[in-house]
């Protein structure tokens, strides 16, 4: 299970690296590079724009992958996805900019963002499916959510690597060619994140299927409509939580506060650490008292903390920011963290690879790709303290908490351990 968890959690993290440089590079500097002819704001929302398409993707992306996971195992997912998204995401950073060849950069970026999109949708089901159905029922939180650091891992790499070239590189060179070294460092990590996973087993929950589901999507669309809406729903807290934070932020503070970018890296990758090291932890809480009452909990933390993060964040002050962001990241992993459990839990496995991927990528479509434009937007409408961004994100957090709500809980009886018997 270690190896198995080691595995998933450094390809998941590898897949989103890919993912979130490409967040990291929007923010920063893709808007003037690829849209030079708009607005500084509406360059921005351009550049937004084609972040997005990659969420709009991801489900697509896990209808492909899903087809094949429920068809033919979990295992041939990982190693096609984590080909996808490396590919792709190198060839970004070969792209050349608007003042080289024109409307055709925005394009290519646009079908590039496309590809890494599909990729990732289909990754997240193959990793988390793989390790999940490994593990023993009793600990099947904690072991499953080993996939779940690794966004965070990949956040703190891309960042990390963004970070470093900020500080040694000079504007004009950082823009010049300096933003393009973290898309090219992408496949070395996907050579070494196709070693890590040759030589994983199938799952044996995959194995013990007898009668395949022969197209799993019409299973899903057709028995568990329900269930793929309000798991959408339910997680779209999430990734409104997320992204608000390590990407909305990151261009809000820079281009309206002033504050500069080496300082808002290091209070993103600050939260963004502890809420890492935090999933362990939360997933073991979820084993004990079960899933659905973490995801509750998370989603009203959320719901009370988001227009206290916006003022944090309109300070402009670096240590105020990394509470009002740490806070966040606090909710979003109480949820988060059992998500890799709760969702296989939810559909049977003849399904299972379609439907939680389905489900987890549909929920990044609606908190992801809308959340830096319609917060890039609503901050243009208000004053210093874009209390709107913070009406939108509460929105978003009741509206996961009622899907919440309605959703089953899903620990099996058997993880509770009885109590002694005393003679």
């Amino acid at each position: 299970m270690l190896r198995l968890a080691a595995a998933s959690l450094a390809g998941t993290a590898i897949e989103f690296y890919d993912f979130f440089v490409y967040g990291t590079a929007a923010a920063l500097v893709l808007g003037p590079l690829f849209f030079p002819t708009f607005s500084p704001v509406a360059g921005t929302l351009a550049a937004f724009g084609t972040f997005g398409v990659g969420f709009f993707a991801r489900p697509l992306g896990s209808v492909l992958f899903g087809h094949i996971g429920d068809r033919h195992g979990r295992r041939p997912v990982l190693v096609a996805s984590l080909l996808l998204t490396g590919a792709s995401t190198v060839a970004v950073g070969c792209v050349p900019t608007y003042d080289t060849i024109g409307v055709a950069a925005p394009v290519l970026l646009l079908v590039l963002r496309f590809l890494q999109g599909l990729g990732l949708g289909g990754e997240w089901g193959g990793a988390v499916l793989l390790t999940a159905e490994h593990a023993p029922a009793e600990r099947r939180g904690l072991w499953s959510s080993f996939p779940q650091v690794g966004p965070a891992v990949g956040f703190l790499l891309a960042n990390g690597v963004t970070l470093a070239l900020a500080a040694t590189l000079s504007e004009a060179q950082f823009a010049a060619w300096g933003w393009r070294v973290p898309f090219w460092a992408a496949g070395v990590l996907a050579v070494a994140g196709l070693w890590l996973r040759s030589s994983l087993a199938e799952s044996p929950q995959f194995l013990e299927i007898d009668d395949h589901a022969r197209v799993p999507l019409a299973e899903v669309v057709r028995d568990h409509w329900r269930l793929v809406l309000l798991t959408a729903g339910a997680l779209a807290v999430g990734y409104a939580i997320f992204y608000a934070v390590t990407t909305w932020s990151l261009a809000y503070a820079t281009e309206r506060l002033g504050v500069s970018r080496t300082v808002m890296l290091v209070c993103i990758m600050g939260a963004v650490l502890v809420k890492g090291s935090l999933t362990p932890v939360a997933a073991l809480l979820g084993d004990r008292y079960g899933r659905r009452p973490m995801c509750l909990a998370g989603c009203a933390a959320a719901a009370v903390w988001m227009f206290p993060m916006v003022a944090l964040l309109a300070t402009g002050a670096p240590l105020l920011m990394f509470l009002g962001f740490l806070g966040a990241m606090l909710a979003f992993i109480t949820m988060f963290a059992v998500i890799a459990a709760y969702l296989p839990e939810l559909y049977e496995p003849r399904v299972r690879c379609t439907g939680a991927a389905v489900g987890y990528n549909l929920g990044g479509v609606l908190g992801g790709a809308l959340t830096p434009i319609a917060a890039t937007a609503l901050a243009e409408q208000g004053g210093r303290v874009p209390w709107g961004v913070g009406a939108y994100l509460t929105g978003i957090a009741l509206l996961s908490l009622g899907c919440f709500a309605l959703l089953p809980e899903t620990r099996p009886a058997r993880a509770v351990a009885p109590a002694p018997v005393m003679d």
